[in-house]
């Protein structure tokens, strides 16, 4: 996996999300994107729905929101960080192939003003963890 799949600016925790929030700083006053990492993109396979959860809804770190189906398997997602959901991504609602193309970038799944994070792991340890190059 070459180095630019495992971007720095963001926190990763161990199912796959990411939160646009630097490694071990405060929670800021914004709403921050959350988005699934190019592994996960790799071992689910070509995309085909996308579920998120609704606007205004309060999410819990670690506790399933939403689910993503492929064509191999539906995986669930599991928020990075607790909050409400501020915003949602609906070109990937309508193109889940563009989370496929842009994991970090366009294909970003919902924003949340957050509230508090889960366990969350840097660049380094989560490209660590999965053998991969931050």
């Amino acid at each position: 996996m070459s180095a630019n799949l495992i971007p720095d600016d963001r926190s990763y925790t161990a199912d796959h999300e990411w939160v646009l929030l630097d490694p071990g700083s405060a929670l800021p006053d914004h709403p921050v994107r959350v988005g699934i990492t190019a592994v996960a993109i790799e071992s689910l396979g070509d995309l085909v729905y996308v579920d998120l959860p609704e606007i205004g809804s309060t999410i819990v770190a670690g506790e399933a929101c939403g689910d993503i189906e492929s064509t191999k398997t539906v995986s669930e997602l599991y928020p990075p960080v607790s909050g409400r959901v501020t915003l949602l991504n609906t070109t990937v609602v309508d193109n889940p192939d563009l989370v496929t193309a842009d994991p970090y970038g366009q294909g970003w799944l919902f924003a949340v003003l957050p509230t508090a994070t889960g366990d969350l792991l840097t660049a380094a340890e989560y490209a660590a963890r999965y053998e991969t190059n931050a």
